[in-house]
């Protein structure tokens, strides 16, 4: 399997598997990183690809002292069942 890549040219987290291509888009301004969408084509949902990326992108803003707004609601679910991402987490 593939590893994650952060594309920040195009604002997104990417993993390519079986030939398609998973993501995870984001924007960054004033401190923060917005996750507003995150996708898994169907034939691979279910094997932890949108968690892996989510993880990425988690740990990304981690290292680049930024808070993370979870616009997207898989990043909003992950964010509320991982509390070790708790202090990730920007005040709405």
């Amino acid at each position: 399997m593939s590893d994650v890549v952060h594309n920040a040219a195009e604002e997104r987290f990417e993993l390519r598997i079986g030939g398609e291509l998973c993501l995870l888009n984001y924007r960054r301004s004033a401190g923060k990183l917005l996750i507003y969408h995150t996708e898994v084509p169907p034939p691979f949902e279910g094997r932890g690809l949108a968690e892996r990326m989510t993880r990425a992108a988690l740990d990304f803003a981690r290292s680049e002292n930024l808070q993370v707004q979870p616009r997207c609601s898989y990043a909003a679910y992950f964010m509320q069942k991982h509390p070790e991402y708790d202090d990730l987490l920007a005040a709405r």
